[in-house]
């Protein structure tokens, strides 16, 4: 079971742009794997028009994109065809082909007591390091949220960056948190800038 922290599983595996050893097409950006049931279905037919739309903003962001299904290289190229014509945006991401299942059992993506074919529902978000930093299960009925998704590696990328940690429905421009690993000491170091504290454990930051 993969855990938050632990080094994403390297695979191989053939895509809509040709054979990719993941660990290598990453090379030093973010990441986001987001897995597919199969082909042709409606949830996920929006999912992928909307990262579509959305990737100049993941490239803002450094993050490479790569979608998985448990169906052929074929069959996503057709499905594509689909997403342009339905959705507005045509995919300009790599798609995962793996029929048989061995990239989405080796990530955990599949319910030992489900029909496979609908609980491949999962995003990783994984930093230059190769490093598990977000993992999101979805049920089959749910459309994912990419703006949480944007979100998160805002807060992911702000949080390695200055040393804070961010608050309820932190967005870039809010305010942030000093973690309380951090001593006052320290914080005045990191933060000449000064912070409010509401609570000894509760010390607010402004960071740009």
């Amino acid at each position: 079971m993969i855990q938050l922290g632990q080094v994403a599983p390297d695979f191989e595996a053939d895509t809509t742009k040709g054979r990719i050893r993941f660990h290598e097409w990453l090379e030093s950006s973010w990441g986001v794997l987001f897995s597919h049931p199969k082909d042709y279905t409606p949830v996920c037919t929006t999912e992928l028009g909307e990262t579509a739309r959305l990737k100049p903003e993941f490239d803002k962001r450094d993050v490479k994109v790569i979608g998985l299904s448990v169906d052929l290289v074929s069959s996503h190229e057709g499905w594509e065809k689909d997403i342009a014509e339905t959705q507005g945006h045509a995919v300009n991401f790599p798609m995962i082909a793996d029929p048989e299942q061995k990239i989405s059992k080796l990530y955990g993506m599949v319910h030992p007591e489900a029909d496979p074919t609908i609980t491949v529902r999962t995003v990783f978000v994984i930093d230059p390091n190769k490093k598990v930093r977000l993992m999101m299960v979805y049920p089959p009925s749910t459309g994912r949220n990419f703006d949480e998704i944007l979100r998160v590696i805002d807060s992911l990328q702000a949080t390695d960056t200055k040393k804070v940690a961010t608050p309820v429905n932190w967005r870039p421009g809010d305010r942030a948190i000093i973690p309380p690993s951090i001593s006052d000491e320290q914080a005045k170091t990191l933060f000449p800038q000064g912070w409010k504290a509401d609570r000894p454990y509760l010390r607010w930051v402004e960071v740009k």
